[in-house]
């Protein structure tokens, strides 16, 4: 069912993370969701849609997929989704970006430590409250290139970063290493219709895909509308309301 964005009022919301889920989050900067985060035909419609796209497009142009591609934003709009980011943003709720990750077997190129936050830097007023839902289209293992965090990094969000080599990584930067304890690394290991949450500033990546098995994923992430976007940094960049009410002067697609 499709969020009732629209009516300015926030809905009734079935909360689907415990207590401790929230508390984790508000200290380690992430939680997994270990249930179907879609009823099985709804993720076998959505997955199809994956398909479809990545066969249209190449990898590289599955970035805000739903704004050509607007079959995707009822699972975007979707209470089942709103529902599990609620508890960690607040009743008032924006959809901010989309993106189908796909990480081909055998791909040699790792995802080097970074903070989303460190790229999306002067586009909104704070970063504090960006929260991902990275939901598994296939199953993710740490051979076939799981993400990973590093718990509790998520208080700074603009780490200082150097150059890597393109050929090896998917980006041309990463977080200094000197800054980072690989040891303290958690790795999500997830299920097909499973989701992790993460906040925008924690330190993430990804090992290469080293297995014969693909790697894809759907990224949702969402905004409290107490944040304003800086319109001059984000031309061209639709944003939706998703729950509730804009508090801070946005302009939303579906206004």
């Amino acid at each position: 069912m499709m969020s009732t964005a629209t009516t300015g009022t926030p809905p009734a919301f079935a909360p689907r993370l415990s207590p401790a889920d929230v508390a984790q989050y508000e200290t380690d900067g992430y939680v997994l969701f270990r249930q179907p985060v879609f009823s099985a035909p709804k993720f076998a419609e959505l997955k199809a849609i994956f398909e479809e796209d990545l066969a249209r497009y190449s990898t590289k142009e599955l970035d805000m997929v739903h704004t050509r591609d607007e079959r995707l934003l009822p699972f975007l709009l979707a209470e089942e989704v709103l529902d599990l980011v609620e508890p960690l943003i607040g009743p008032h709720i924006g959809l901010w970006a989309s993106h189908f990750i796909s990480k081909p077997p055998f791909m040699g190129k790792a995802t080097p430590w970074h903070e989303d936050s460190s790229y999306w830097n002067g586009r909104v007023s704070t970063m504090e409250g960006i929260c991902t839902v990275w939901l598994a289209l296939d199953n993710v293992t740490v051979e076939n290139g799981a993400m990973a965090v590093i718990p509790g990094s998520q208080k700074n969000g603009f780490s200082e970063y150097e150059t890597v080599d393109r050929e090896k990584n998917i980006f041309g930067s990463q977080i200094k290493p000197e800054l980072i304890n690989e040891a303290e690394a958690v790795y999500f290991e997830l299920e097909p219709n499973q989701c992790s949450l993460h906040e925008a500033r924690i330190i993430h990546g990804a090992k290469a895909n080293t297995s014969p098995n693909r790697r894809a994923g759907y990224t949702m992430r969402y905004f409290p509308t107490t944040s304003k976007l800086n319109p001059e940094r984000n031309i061209g960049h639709p944003i939706w309301l998703a729950r509730g009410e804009d508090k801070a002067g946005n302009t939303y697609a579906n206004a």
